[in-house]
């Protein structure tokens, strides 16, 4: 009865172990719930280069006025274990002034300003002369905590959004256009942990920079490490439980009682 009493109490520790991180994540506080923070302002505006790239963070819809023929950039930041989402949309105010087809094209960037290739959606698309929006979408692959030097996976840091034409008559470079950007963020779990994390996350040396709310996430911690470690731990118990069971009155060298 001892030993079943003890293998008791040590799955309820174990299940207590288990518990922590999420008693952990809702005793504190987020930073955006903060009195003292102010959510900034959605862009009006992009940069023209990498350098000048505006930030956007997740959740925010830029919008910029801009020509046929511009470079336009952005900004965001990305934490190990999400999943990025860029849509842009772009609108031709005047669609009765165009001379042909246009042929729009986004492209995301990572840290090493890679680009990065996306798991469905359609960054380039072809719009007639009398279309009025085009609406482009790219959605990355799972951003990992560390890769192989030679891999081309996602890590984290800052990822640049570039939106242009790459295909138009040259009458209508110089048309006016309006331009949207929106970036969301799902977390893909568990199951996308890796074992490794980078030194840092991949940030520009200069110019604008921005994180995540709460700052960067990607280091030693993660759900895998804790079923790892809960794992090991039954494993461990489950080993002292069984010599437990085994080691009964057949055990070489015993004497039954009364013989």
């Amino acid at each position: 009865m001892r030993t079943l009493s003890t293998f008791a109490g040590a799955l309820a520790a174990c299940a207590a172990l288990f518990a922590l991180p999420g008693t952990a994540a809702a005793d504190t506080p987020s930073p955006t719930a903060s009195g003292d923070t102010e959510e900034a302002p959605a862009p009006t505006e992009a940069g023209t280069s990498f350098r000048t790239a505006t930030v956007v963070r997740p959740g925010q819809r830029a919008t910029v006025q801009g020509s046929t023929g511009d470079y336009l950039y952005w900004q965001f930041p990305a934490d190990a274990g999400e999943r990025p989402t860029v849509r842009a949309t772009v609108k031709r105010p005047d669609t009765k002034a165009g001379h042909g087809a246009h042929t729009w094209r986004l492209e995301v960037y990572d840290g090493l300003r890679r680009r990065q290739a996306c798991r469905f959606g359609s960054d380039t698309r072809r719009a007639s002369a009398e279309a009025a929006t085009v609406e482009l979408s790219c959605a990355l692959r799972t951003v990992r905590a560390w890769a192989e030097p030679a891999a081309n996976d996602p890590l984290p840091g800052t990822y640049f959004v570039r939106l242009t034409v790459v295909g138009a008559p040259a009458d209508d470079l110089g048309e006016s256009v309006d331009a949207s950007l929106e970036v969301t963020t799902a977390d893909a779990g568990g199951a996308a942990d890796v074992d490794g994390a980078l030194g840092a996350p991949l940030v520009p040396a200069s110019g604008p920079r921005v994180e995540p709310d709460g700052g960067w996430a990607s280091g030693w911690w993660s759900s895998r490490l804790l079923w790892t470690t809960g794992g090991a731990v039954l494993a461990a118990l489950a080993g002292i439980w069984g010599y437990r069971l085994t080691r009964g009155n057949g055990r070489p060298g015993h004497v039954p009682p009364g013989a």
